[in-house]
C-alpha cells in the first residue's frame, strides 16, 4: 500500500485516467493491467512480497514474462516516502521502470532518483490541456537501449546521360523550340 493514505479526490481522478490512458497506449503492444485507485489486480512478485505499481506490462506471448511497470505519481505523491516505499523496489525489477510525473514535479522526481540511488529507465512528465493529457519524455536512463536511427544516406551524384549527341548540360542551357501553331492544332 502506497504510504499516500488519503489522496485527494480530484488528484485520485486524474490519477486514474491517466492510468487508463496509459493502459490503452500501451495495450497494442503488451498485455497491459492496471491498479487503479486501492485495488490490486495485478501484481509483481510473490504474495508475501507482492507489488502493485499503477500499470503492468506482460508480454502477450505464452508465458506472460514481465516487460515493464509503470507508475503515475500526482502532485502530492512526488515525495521521499514515496520514493524509498515504492520507487525502490520497482526500480530493483529486471523490468524497465518508467514515472510518470506532473510537469511541475519533474525536478523533484529527478532528484529524489539521484539522492536515493533509484534506477528509472525513463521519466516522463504529463500536463493537462483542456479535456486532453500530454506526456513528454524528460529523462531517458543511459543504459536503456536507444531507438535505432535511420543513417541518413548519401544523395549520390545525378548520372550524366547524352540527349541528342549533347551532354545534359549543353541541352539544358539552351531552350526548348516551341511547338508551331500548326503542331498545336493537330
Amino acid at each position: 500500500m502506497s504510504p499516500i493514505l488519503v489522496r485527494p479526490v480530484r488528484e485520485q481522478l486524474e490519477h486514474d485516467r491517466i492510468i487508463r490512458l496509459l493502459q490503452a497506449k500501451w495495450r497494442r503492444k503488451y498485455e497491459a493491467a492496471i491498479n487503479p485507485g486501492n485495488e490490486q489486480n495485478a501484481a509483481v512478485g510473490a504474495p508475501p512480497t507482492a507489488i502493485y505499481p499503477d500499470l503492468v506490462l506482460s508480454s502477450t506471448e505464452r508465458g506472460h514474462r514481465l516487460q515493464g511497470v509503470i507508475e503515475v505519481e500526482t502532485g502530492e505523491s512526488v515525495n521521499h516516502l514515496e520514493a524509498l516505499s515504492q520507487w525502490a523496489h520497482l526500480a530493483k525489477l529486471r523490468a524497465p521502470f518508467h514515472l510518470y510525473v506532473p510537469a511541475g514535479m519533474v525536478d523533484v522526481a529527478r532528484r529524489l532518483c539521484e539522492e536515493n540511488q533509484i534506477h528509472v529507465n525513463e521519466i516522463w512528465s504529463y500536463h493537462t490541456v483542456g479535456d486532453q493529457i500530454r506526456f513528454t519524455l524528460v529523462h531517458r536512463s543511459r543504459e536503456a537501449p536507444a531507438a535505432p536511427r535511420a543513417r541518413p544516406v548519401p544523395a549520390a551524384p545525378p548520372p550524366r546521360r547524352k540527349a541528342a549527341g549533347r551532354s545534359v548540360k549543353t541541352a539544358a542551357r539552351k531552350p526548348a523550340k516551341k511547338p508551331s501553331r500548326s503542331q498545336k492544332r493537330k
